[in-house]
């Protein structure tokens, strides 16, 4: 698992996979900062309409505004792993390309390229998938908040399980008559999944991590099934 890591690390210094990275990141910040506009227009209306307009009190401009922000904020690290997975989906097919051309051309030669209709439905399904659970565990995440720690913990959790499955099916999809639908078990693809998750939590590394992750999921199912 650490060596898959380390060769995924090692392959930034890549120019193709520089370039994909650099492409997957800017799509997820015009997607993301597309959204946390739209997000602070509807929060800021919100209050509006629920008691918040200017003349209510002296300051209320002021204070709808700082809570729409707050909420933005927090929508934002919420969803930051959402948007950044779908839009490396986009660029998915490429980066596990990438990878296999490096280090496994056997596997590489006899891959199946998915198309970019196939690819851009998955990661519209995975992003609905992802956003669903982090949704349902909102509430328990809310309620765990005075502990310091639960909250983190349950987003962990909840990420690590996704994140494991989707950067698998990047790459199995691409070998499934050869490999099946699910190269790896559960307990690998856990572990896979918490340590991308952790990343996505690291300030500056969280904008590697979706790549990070698929290129780590590339040697761990190829490393398996050599």
């Amino acid at each position: 698992m650490l060596r898959a890591l380390a060769l995924a690390v090692r392959q930034l210094a890549d120019r193709r996979v520089l370039a994909l990275l650099l492409k997957s990141v800017g799509l997820a910040l015009v997607a993301f900062v597309a959204l946390g506009t739209a997000g602070w227009i509807a929060l800021d209306w919100g209050l509006g309409a629920a008691g918040l307009q200017d003349g209510a009190f002296a300051g209320a401009q002021g204070v709808r505004g700082a809570l729409s922000v707050l909420g933005v904020v927090i929508g934002a690290w919420l969803l930051w792993r959402i948007v950044a997975m779908a839009a490396l989906q986009f660029f998915a097919d490429e980066v596990v390309k990438a990878v296999e051309a490096k280090f496994y051309p056997d596997r590489a030669a006899q891959a199946r390229d998915l198309g970019f209709a196939r690819e851009t439905r998955r990661g519209l399904k995975g992003a609905g998938r992802a956003l669903l659970f982090n949704l349902v565990a909102l509430p328990f995440a809310l309620v765990l908040l005075v502990t310091g720690v639960g909250a983190a913990a349950v987003f962990w959790l909840v990420n690590a399980l996704l994140l494991g499955r989707e950067l698998m099916e990047m790459v199995a999809a691409r070998h499934e008559v050869e490999l099946g639908p699910k190269p790896l078990g559960g307990g690998e693809r856990f572990v896979m999944g918490g340590i991308v998750a952790a990343l996505f939590a690291v300030p500056g590394v969280n904008f590697l991590a979706p790549f990070l992750g698929a290129a780590m999921a590339t040697h761990l199912v190829h490393g398996k099934t050599r």
